[in-house]
C-alpha cells in the first residue's frame, strides 16, 4: 500500500462500500471467546447498537455477520472493517492531519494496536486480556477519520471507544477527552462489564490501552526492575552487595507482564516466569525479552539449579501452568528468593488466569461453555498456588503482590492468604517498595515517544534525560539520592538493553522536578533542531497521582481514604486545563473493573514557547496533587517532598497534617 493509499484510507473512515470479509487468521493471538451473558432482548440491542454505524442498505449483510460474531466470540468486533494496511506507529509526517497534535494521537493509537505490541490486536485489545483501545473496528475507523479532519479549535469526545464527535473548543483545550467504563457505581461488577461490553456500550480501557499511551512491555519494565532490585536488597545477607545468584519466580508474559524476564536480567538475578499461552511466550522470546523457553519441568529444574549456582544473569520462561511450577519448586525444596505473580487476575473469569490440569485450549472452551465450572477450577488452582507459595515463604522466600489482584482473588477463593486482623499475609509491592520509596517522593513512570520514529532522536533524548538527572543529583537531599542513582543507571543503560517494541519510546521514573526539567530540555532540543520532530510526553496511570486503587497504587494510604477516588478525578480535571493534549479517566485497570479509578494524559511538545508554558504548568500539578494527598494521609516521605516543593514553587501552598498521639486518643475512647 502506498502512502497516498494509506492516507486516503484514514480519511475515508467507514467505507461507503463494504470491504470483503476477512479470513480468521490463526497465526494471530486472539482473545478468548467471552461467555454468553446477554438475554435475547439484549442480543437484539447489541445488533441494533452495532448496525447504527452503517447505512440501512448494508444492514441485511451485516446483521447476519454480526450475529455470528456475537455467537462465536461473545462480542461484535466487526472484523470485516479491519484495515489492510500494516498497523504500526509511523513517522508523524505520514499521517493525514490538519492538526499536528491530532497526528501524534493517531500515531499513539496505531502503536497500541501494532501486533508486535498488542496482546490481541485483531480484537483491539492491547494488554491485560481485556484492555481495549476500541470495542470494534468501526470505532477505530471513525476516530481516525475525525482526527484527520479536526483543527486545533476542536475537541474529540470519546465514550468508551465510541467517538461521540468533534466539538468546538479552543487551542489551549485538550484535542481529545477520553472516558472508559465510567458507569454508575452500583453497576460496576465484573458481569456488568461483560454485559455492557457485549452490547457495545462500554469498555474496559485498562490504563494505557484505552488512553493511547501504551509503549509495549517497556512501559512496566522500569517499575518491575526497581521493584525486583529493591526486593532483592531486602533479602541481602550480611555483607551482600549484589543480587547475583538470587532466584525470582513469577508468572505472565502476555502483555505488561512480559517485562518481567527483561527486568530480571537488568536486576542481575535468575528469573523464571510461567506462561500458559505458547504464542505469548514465543512472542517474547522472538523479541528478545526472555532468554530461554522450557516446556518440561524435568529439564527446567536442573537448569534453574545450574543457573543459580553459577550466578548467571538469565531469564527463563516455563511454557505451562504456574501452579505446576510453584508446586514443583516447593517439592524439590529449591531456594526461591523472590516471588510474585502477574497473571491478569483483575480478569479471572475471562482469560486472565488459567486453571491447573487443563490445556490452554481446553480452558478456553470451558470458559465459554461452562463458566461456573471454569470459575470453580480457577479458585481451586489459586488455593493450590497459595499453598505452594506459603511453603516456600516458610523457607525464606520474599513474596509480594504485584497489584494484579492476586491476593484479592486468592482470598475470595478461600486460599490461606489472610493473616490475623484480616490483612493479607503478604504485602503489595506498593506498600513495601513503590509507595514509601517512590510515589511518596513523587517518583513515577514518566514516558515519552519520539514522533519522528528515528532511533537517533530517542538516543539523544536518553542522553538529555540522563544529564538532567545527573545535575539534579548534585544537590538532591539524601532521601532521594538512591532513587536518582538507580534511575540514572537505568537511562544510561536503556539503549543497550534493547527495550523498544513498537514506537521509539522510553520510560523513566522521575519526580516533578526531574520530569519538568527533562521535558523543557527536550523542547529546547526540538526548537534547536537537534531532535527532528515533536515528542509526546505521558506516563503510566500507575503513578503518584493518577490512580486511586486500594489494592495497589494507594495501598500505602492508611488514613481510611484509600477507597476514595478524589485524587484521580481531580488529577484528570487539573491536567485538562493546564496544558494536556489529551486526557483520559477510566474505571478499572490493573486490579479490575469496579476496584480502581485511574487517569492519564498525553502532551505533544513541539519546540514552541507555548509548549514550555504547558510543561511548567501541567507537570507540576500532575505529580504534586498526589504528593499533597499522600502528605495529608500522614506519609512522612510525602510530607518531606511537598515541603521541599513548596520551597521550590512560591505559588504552591498545601495543607499539611499535624500528627496526633495515638495513645492519647485511646485514653479517651476507653
Amino acid at each position: 500500500m502506498t502512502l497516498q493509499e494509506f492516507q486516503d484510507d484514514i480519511r475515508g473512515g467507514i467505507p461507503e462500500q463494504l470491504p470483503a470479509p476477512k479470513p480468521y487468521d490463526k497465526t494471530i493471538n486472539h482473545a478468548p471467546k467471552r461467555k454468553a451473558i446477554l438475554s435475547e432482548e439484549e442480543k437484539v440491542l447489541a445488533l441494533k447498537n452495532a448496525l447504527r454505524y452503517f447505512p440501512a442498505r448494508q444492514h441485511k449483510t451485516l446483521a447476519k455477520e454480526f450475529a455470528e460474531e456475537l455467537r462465536r466470540y461473545g462480542r461484535i468486533y466487526m472484523y470485516r472493517l479491519r484495515p489492510d494496511y500494516e498497523m504500526k506507529a509511523r513517522p508523524i509526517e505520514e499521517y493525514p492531519a490538519r492538526s499536528r497534535q491530532a497526528a501524534a494521537i493517531m500515531l499513539m493509537i496505531q502503536n497500541n494496536l501494532d501486533k508486535a505490541v498488542a496482546q490481541h490486536p485483531y480484537e483491539l485489545i492491547t494488554y491485560g486480556g481485556n484492555g481495549a483501545v476500541f470495542q470494534n473496528w468501526a470505532q477505530y475507523r471513525l476516530t481516525m477519520q475525525y482526527l484527520s479532519e479536526m483543527t486545533d479549535e476542536q475537541t474529540l469526545v470519546m465514550y468508551s471507544g465510541h467517538p461521540l464527535g468533534l466539538f468546538p473548543s479552543h487551542k489551549e483545550a485538550p484535542r481529545v477527552v477520553v472516558t472508559n467504563g465510567m458507569v454508575i457505581p452500583n453497576y460496576s461488577k465484573p458481569d456488568d462489564w461483560e454485559r455492557m461490553n457485549a452490547m457495545g456500550v462500554s469498555q474496559y480501557g485498562q490504563m494505557t490501552a484505552g488512553s493511547y499511551m501504551y509503549i509495549g512491555p517497556q512501559g512496566i519494565v522500569h517499575g518491575t526492575t526497581i521493584t525486583v532490585m529493591n526486593a532483592a536488597r531486602k533479602r541481602y545477607k550480611e555483607g551482600q552487595t549484589s543480587p547475583r545468584g538470587m532466584l525470582f519466580v513469577s508468572s505472565g508474559l502476555g502483555g505488561m507482564s512480559g517485562a518481567q524476564p527483561k527486568a530480571g536480567n537488568i536486576s542481575q538475578v535468575v528469573s523464571v516466569v510461567a506462561e500458559i499461552n505458547p504464542k505469548a511466550a514465543e512472542k517474547r522470546y522472538e523479541q528478545g525479552w526472555v532468554d530461554e523457553l522450557h516446556t518440561d519441568l524435568d529439564q527446567l529444574i536442573p537448569r534453574i539449579r545450574e543457573a543459580v549456582a553459577a550466578k548467571e544473569i538469565v531469564s527463563m520462561a516455563y511454557v505451562g501452568n504456574i501452579v505446576d511450577l510453584w508446586e514443583r519448586l516447593a517439592k524439590e525444596e529449591i531456594q526461591v528468593d523472590l516471588g510474585s505473580d502477574q497473571t491478569s487476575l483483575h480478569n479471572p473469569w475471562a482469560g486472565g488466569y488459567y486453571p491447573v490440569g487443563y490445556s490452554y485450549e481446553a480452558s478456553n472452551k470451558m470458559m465459554a461453555e461452562e463458566p461456573k465450572r471454569f470459575r470453580e477450577c480457577v479458585q481451586a488452582s489459586l488455593r493450590r498456588q497459595v499453598d505452594a507459595i506459603n511453603r516456600l515463604t516458610a523457607r525464606g522466600m520474599y513474596f509480594f503482590d504485584y497489584g494484579n489482584a492476586f491476593l484479592l482473588e486468592a482470598s475470595r477463593a478461600g486460599a490461606d492468604v489472610v493473616a490475623r486482623g484480616g490483612k493479607f499475609r503478604y504485602p503489595s509491592y506498593v506498600q513495601d517498595i513503590m509507595g514509601p520509596m517512590f510515589f511518596d517522593y513523587g517518583f513515577g513512570p514518566f514516558r515519552w515517544v519520539c514522533t519522528s520514529g528515528k532511533a537517533e532522536d530517542l538516543a539523544l533524548s536518553d542522553q538529555i534525560a540522563g544529564d538532567v538527572l545527573e545535575e539534579i543529583r548534585q544537590t538532591a537531599p539524601a532521601s532521594i539520592c538512591g532513587q536518582l542513582e538507580d534511575n540514572i543507571r537505568w537511562i544510561r543503560e536503556a539503549g543497550p538493553n534493547r527495550l523498544v517494541v513498537g514506537s521509539q519510546a522510553r520510560i523513566l521514573y522521575a519526580d516533578s522536578e526531574g520530569r519538568t526539567k527533562i521535558a523543557l530540555a527536550f523542547n529546547k532540543a526540538i526548537r534547536e533542531g537537534r531532535i527532528s520532530a515533536p515528542i509526546v510526553l505521558g506516563r503510566d496511570h500507575h503513578d503518584v497521582s493518577g490512580t486511586d486503587s486500594p489494592y495497589r497504587e494507594t495501598s500505602n494510604i492508611y488514613d481510611g481514604s484509600n477507597r476514595t477516588a478524589d485524587m484521580a478525578i481531580q488529577n484528570v480535571i487539573g491536567d485538562s486545563f493546564r496544558g494536556a493534549t489529551w486526557v483520559s479517566i477510566h474505571n478499572g485497570g490493573g486490579v479490575g473493573w469496579g476496584e480502581v479509578i485511574n487517569g492519564g494524559f498525553g502532551m505533544v511538545i513541539d519546540g514552541t514557547t507555548e509548549a514550555d508554558t504547558r510543561i511548567e504548568r501541567m507537570l507540576l500539578w500532575d505529580v504534586n496533587n498526589g504528593i499533597a494527598r499522600r502528605s495529608w494521609a500522614r506519609n512522612e516521605g510525602a510530607v518531606e517532598a511537598i515541603r521541599r516543593e513548596m520551597e521550590r514553587t512560591p505559588n504552591l501552598k498545601v495543607t499539611l497534617p499535624n500528627f496526633a498521639d495515638e495513645e492519647l486518643i485511646k485514653q479517651y475512647l476507653e
